[in-house]
């Protein structure tokens, strides 16, 4: 339907705004994927088209919309254990180093989305710790952090459908890990949960109540952001993270030009980021 078309002048209004409020660049010819995060709005909202929608959108008056669009566009589908080597050279790399040490592992997800991965992290600690006893009599915090305050949610909810506990997650780990839920769903077990806490972060705002990290993952974020933008954020991260602190990105993501503060290191498979002091 044409009223549910996206005009150019619109869309332009509409990549600006979202860049501002959260860093995320849209492309010059993205309107199919507004359209679908939005359209849904529509109606829970009372609005006729999507110009309409962004128009709202733009006040600052119109604070539940605003969120409701912002929570649209930033949610995004993940997996448990992506890409798998990030969380083997936790347990067998990163997670050693530390071995006797009395304070907590402070470990932060960024962008935790719907929570799988801090969930991945805590089950990989987890699962560390039951190979090495009283290794880390500190224990390991996670603290998972997303601008949508819908997905924090769900995370905090720690219940997950057949479809999301199939992506990812071997049947052993369902089994170590879940319990029946409600709604015939499955959940996170305590032991696991209780690693992890949530907590409300816009990546464009300030860390300084944070607190430090000995390992951060910022992973599959960057790609969203302008180049500016992304070196703001690693820079950030790197004011959170202690000494030898480590970084993990994304497959596709890089650095960005700040290598000298940062050491790479190439594993077997995979990269991770070591800050330099």
């Amino acid at each position: 339907m044409p009223a549910r078309q996206l005009d150019d002048k619109s869309y332009h209004l509409f990549r600006e705004f979202l860049e501002q409020q959260c860093g995320i660049v849209l492309g010059e010819s993205k309107q199919y994927l507004v359209k679908s995060r939005l359209a849904p709005l529509m109606a829970k909202f009372n609005v006729e088209t999507l110009g309409e929608l962004v128009t709202r959108t733009l006040s600052p008056m119109e604070r539940q919309l605003r969120s409701a669009v912002i929570d649209a566009m930033t949610t995004n589908e993940t997996l448990w254990f992506r890409d798998e080597y990030p969380f083997e050279l936790l347990k067998k790399r990163l997670l050693p180093e530390f071995k006797g040490q009395r304070t907590p592992v402070k470990i932060w997800s960024a962008a935790s989305s719907s929570g799988q991965e801090p969930y991945s992290i805590g089950m990989s600690a987890m699962e560390y710790q039951q190979s090495n006893p009283g290794s880390l009599p500190g224990n390991v915090q996670i603290i998972g952090t997303d601008i949508s305050h819908t997905m924090l949610e769900h995370c905090k909810y720690a219940h997950y459908d057949t479809l999301s506990l199939s992506r990812g997650l071997s049947a052993e780990r369902k089994r170590l890990f879940f319990e029946p839920g409600e709604n015939g769903m499955s959940k996170i077990k305590e032991p696991v949960k209780k690693l992890v806490s949530f907590r409300h972060l816009n990546l464009l705002g300030s860390y300084s109540l944070m607190g430090r990290f000995d390992i951060v993952f910022c992973r599959n974020v960057l790609i969203y952001f302008s180049p500016e933008i992304k070196k703001q954020i690693l820079s950030q991260i790197y004011g959170v993270l202690n000494p030898g602190g480590y970084l993990f990105l994304g497959a596709s993501e890089s650095l960005s030009g700040l290598n000298q503060k940062f050491e790479m290191i190439r594993c077997n498979p995979g990269i991770v980021y070591q800050k330099n002091v």
